[in-house]
């Protein structure tokens, strides 16, 4: 579904590339989920992919169709949550899903079969016909996910999708990108939050100082990188070559 060839993206004059010659596949109806330490170059891998940035280097296909230079018929494949969604304040929510609804040509039928067993989930009823100037930094989120997900996207592109969530939104979040996987998408997200990736994604790949350092499914990684341990942080450890300073006194437990 994602094919990502030689990547490469740099700012300004810097000699050193945000994301440097990344290889990177994820399959169709996979849950794949993309880390990394901060600035190693998984947002700009993103924005890349979702056509915010042109890369320098390399190539980016969706579902066989070049993304670069991104066009609306590949853009409509995509649904996209940045990690801090900026919507339209003098919107009501209900208006920005019906914008949505228009730019990805959403009969006018299947709106509301769409969209408003999303707006219950994520508990949105009371908030959906409020201006979203009103809404807190979580619900932004929430609504923001909503439009992504109801518009069924073949590839759904997350960063950070959990931040600003409370633990059920969290949950329920998790529930539905299965389902949207179960429903023959595909869901690529970025996320910090360890625990998560290890208990949601098919397969996860490691980005460091903006390089594909490991990636496989759990079992895979163990294999490689591992050296006995078993956690998805103990990898993550390990394979961006940081480490975990316990303090004196303590068991190291966490």
């Amino acid at each position: 579904m994602l094919a990502i060839r030689g990547l490469v993206k740099r700012y300004g004059r810097s000699p050193v590339p945000a994301v440097d010659g990344l290889d990177l596949e994820v399959g169709a109806g996979e849950i794949f989920g993309f880390l990394g330490p901060n600035g190693a170059g998984k947002t700009t891998t993103i924005k890349v992919v979702v056509g915010i940035l042109r890369p320098d280097a390399g190539q980016v296909t969706i579902d066989g169709r070049p993304a670069v230079p991104s066009t609306p018929e590949v853009r409509r494949l995509i649904g996209y949550v940045p990690d801090t969604p900026e919507l339209w304040p003098r919107l009501r929510g209900s208006e920005y899903l019906a914008f949505l609804a228009d730019v990805y040509q959403i009969p006018p039928e299947e709106r509301m079969d769409r969209a408003w067993p999303l707006v219950e989930a994520l508990e949105l009823v009371d908030a959906i016909d409020s201006l979203i100037s009103s809404y807190s930094h979580g619900m932004r989120q929430k609504l923001a996910l909503v439009g992504a997900l109801m518009v069924r996207p073949h590839l759904l592109v997350l960063d950070e999708p959990l931040v600003g969530l409370d633990p059920r939104s969290s949950y329920v979040v998790k529930e539905l990108l299965r389902e949207h996987t179960r429903r023959g998408g595909t869901v690529f997200f970025s996320t910090h939050i360890l625990d998560v990736a290890e208990r949601l994604c098919d397969r996860v790949g490691i980005i460091h100082k903006g390089r594909l350092v490991a990636s496989g499914t759990l079992d895979e990684m163990r294999a490689l990188h591992a050296r006995g341990h078993e956690t998805l942080e103990a990898i993550f450890l390990e394979v961006t070559r940081a480490s975990l300073t316990v303090p004196e006194g303590s068991d190291g437990r966490r």
